[in-house]
This record gives C-alpha cells, sequence and structure tokens, in this order.
C-alpha cells in the first residue's frame, strides 16, 4: 500500500478510529486494537480496551485474532478489519442474530470466507492455536475447520451488501467517501 491503511483518512478521522466507531456501534463493549509494534501511533490511540501486539511476526490476522480471543472477557469476538471503511455495524447485528453459546458467525461470497469482518466464539482458542502451532496462518482453513467442528455459522452476503466488503489494499486513491457506510 505503501502507507498505513489505519490513518487513511474516511470522512475526516482516521479508519482506525472509523472502524472503532463501528464497533461501538455494534454494541462492543471492550475493544482491542491489534497493531504492529512499529505503528507507534496505536500507543495513543484512545478508546482501546487495549493494543494487542503480534507476538509472531508474519503471522498475519490470525495472531491478532487468536491474542483477542486469549484476552477477551466476553462470550464473542467481533472482528473488524481496518481496511473495510464501509462495512456498517448492521453487518454485526446480522451476524449477532446467528450466534449462540459457543458458537460464532462469518459471512460468505461465492466460495471465499469474510473471517475480517466476523463474530468469533471464545471456544475458537484451541483450534486457533492448534493452527498457529503448525505454521498455518491462513484464515481460509480455519474458518472451514471451526465451521465442521460446529464453532461457526455461515451466512451469505447479499449482493446488497457487497459494497461493504470493497477494502482499500491497493495503492492509489481510497474508494470515494460519498458512498454509504
Amino acid at each position: 500500500m505503501g502507507s498505513d491503511k489505519a490513518l487513511l483518512d474516511r470522512d475526516g478521522a482516521p479508519l482506525w478510529q472509523r472502524q472503532r466507531a463501528v464497533l461501538a456501534a455494534a454494541g462492543a463493549r471492550e475493544i482491542f486494537l491489534s497493531a504492529r509494534p512499529e505503528q507507534s501511533w496505536a500507543a495513543a490511540a484512545p478508546g482501546f480496551a487495549a493494543v494487542l501486539h503480534d507476538a509472531m511476526p508474519d503471522g498475519g490476522p490470525l495472531v491478532g485474532i487468536t491474542a483477542a480471543i486469549e484476552r477477551q472477557s466476553h462470550p464473542h469476538l467481533a472482528v473488524l478489519a481496518v481496511d473495510l471503511p464501509r462495512l456498517p455495524a448492521a453487518w454485526f447485528a446480522i451476524l449477532l442474530a446467528k450466534c449462540g453459546s459457543g458458537v460464532g458467525c462469518v459471512g460468505r461470497r461465492g466460495d471465499r470466507f469474510e473471517p475480517l469482518a466476523a463474530v468469533y466464539p471464545r471456544e475458537m482458542k484451541w483450534l486457533a492455536w492448534e493452527h498457529l502451532a503448525r505454521g498455518e496462518f491462513a484464515l481460509q482453513p480455519l474458518i472451514g475447520a471451526a465451521i465442521g467442528q460446529g464453532r461457526l455459522q455461515v451466512t451469505d452476503v447479499q449482493p446488497d451488501q457487497e459494497a461493504w466488503f470493497e477494502n482499500w489494499n491497493e495503492p492509489g486513491l481510497p474508494p470515494a467517501a460519498s458512498a454509504s457506510a
């Protein structure tokens, strides 16, 4: 990307701040920020229960998700990637409606899951650790295993929700900020 995505502007605020507000609007009571140690701005970012640094460099999002699952004091963990600037709090209401005791929910578009806008149960901790211990950092196989164990439900992303999953992963100008979020 060439710059820190979390600091990109979205409607006058950095993306990290927008995503924190989305999680709060979705009802999250304990919000963590997963950041790399070199992201010095994260230490001063207000409104987080903790800043979690990746214990395994180059381990990808699974490392941060596992750290948050371990630290959370609630039965479910909502995960929202910083580069999904159009995802509304309403998405988490859809997911939470399918969650239960020990069961979370993840969206699916076609044959791919949306693991960075999902709700994970605390009970996924051991499965996540097993994958990390084997050096398997990809989230798609982990999600498949969790579904197989009955730890995750799946909800299909509807056509009118597709734009919510547009990400800012490419260099250049971000998508127009005037789009509905």
